[in-house]
């Protein structure tokens, strides 16, 4: 402290100050409530001691990069300055400010990925981060875990897009390692596969292990999933789709449709969350075999092929009533038969 305000006092005498109150104006300098009117984070750039009061400048936070340099010199035995972004109080001194630049965490800023998105549409969340660096590696289907993440700004795209891989090598396991006995799924590779096509299907949380005992309930029997969001996903070539399914759509020759091929497509086709895949893991025990939207956000499910006519008819009646007069629109994502 002693020095800061010797070395203050040297800088005021420079500039012209009054050499009887040189002293205790140094001292107000150091002291005194800076000009930041409220609480704000600022990005505190590389470049040493003058380019941080430069940027502290021309945010508010100092009024007077000089004397902030000063002060920074004058105390660098108590730790160097660093960058990164940092949440200053209002009205910040200049000891206030060379407090949080030596010992205050950065400010903590998050990134959600959403579950049940497409890898390309990762990358995009990923690439629109404020405060992350670098460019976003190449990200495999159902590679990532939709979560909420921390980072820092400055850090790198690269690194979160590790940490996020990390999170679903280690959901995934937990997962398959608590898996119910005798599931029709031959590694955890099928169970994230699975998981993806539940987390599609549904956005109900409390629907997803119902959901997931159709498809494994189909799985057993032979029966193909019929799966109205792997025919998007082939469709549209793993892109997003941006139009209703067509008939042509459900004919289409395509690994990923599920309408023409029996068992799980060859890969994901979307990042389930870790909901999704306990669900398929640990599935309600049903011998539901069909399900389709019933009109109110969730599903109808049925055990015969009758019972699920019934219910798509019901679910015709109510996209009629929705319409108008109009023709029934495509029936909701859903086996059809």
């Amino acid at each position: 402290m002693g020095r800061a305000i010797r070395f203050l006092l040297i800088l005021v005498l420079l500039l012209g100050a009054a050499a009887g109150g040189g002293f205790l104006y140094a001292r107000s300098v150091y002291e005194r409530p800076g000009p930041l009117a409220e609480a704000a984070p600022v990005v505190v750039p590389r470049g040493g001691a003058e380019a941080i009061g430069v940027a502290l400048a021309e945010r508010g936070v100092v009024a007077d990069g000089r004397a902030f340099l000063a002060a920074a010199w004058a105390t660098r035995g108590e730790g160097p300055l660093r960058a990164g972004e940092f949440l200053f109080p209002a009205g910040a001194s200049l000891a206030d400010v060379l407090g949080v630049l030596r010992t205050a965490r950065p400010v903590p800023r998050r990134l959600t990925i959403p579950e049940g998105l497409l890898a390309r549409q990762i990358v995009g969340v990923i690439d629109r981060a404020e405060g992350l660096v670098g460019e976003t590696p190449p990200i495999d289907e159902g590679e990532v875990l939709p979560e909420t993440y921390t980072y820092q700004w400055g850090d790198t795209r690269a690194a979160l897009v590790r940490r996020a891989t990390a999170a679903m090598d280690e959901a995934l396991r937990e997962a398959w390692a608590n898996r119910a006995p005798d599931l029709p799924l031959a590694s955890a590779r099928e169970a994230l596969v699975l998981a993806s096509i539940v987390e599609r299907e549904t956005g109900l949380a409390a629907e997803r292990p119902r959901v997931a005992s159709v498809f494994l309930n189909r799985i057993r029997q032979g029966i193909p999933l019929q799966s109205d969001p792997t025919v998007a996903y082939a469709a549209a070539d793993g892109a997003p789709l941006d139009r209703g399914l067509t008939r042509a759509d459900l004919n289409r020759e395509h690994p990923f449709n599920t309408y023409r091929n029996r068992g799980l497509t060859p890969g994901p086709i979307a990042s389930p969350g870790k909901e999704a895949l306990r669900a398929v893991t640990r599935p309600e025990a049903t011998d539901f075999l069909f399900f389709v939207a019933d009109g109110s956000g969730g599903h109808a499910f049925a055990r015969t092929l009758e019972e699920h006519n019934r219910n798509v008819a019901r679910w015709r009646e109510v996209e009629r009533a929705r319409a108008g007069s109009g023709p029934a629109a495509p029936a909701a994502p859903a086996p059809a038969r």
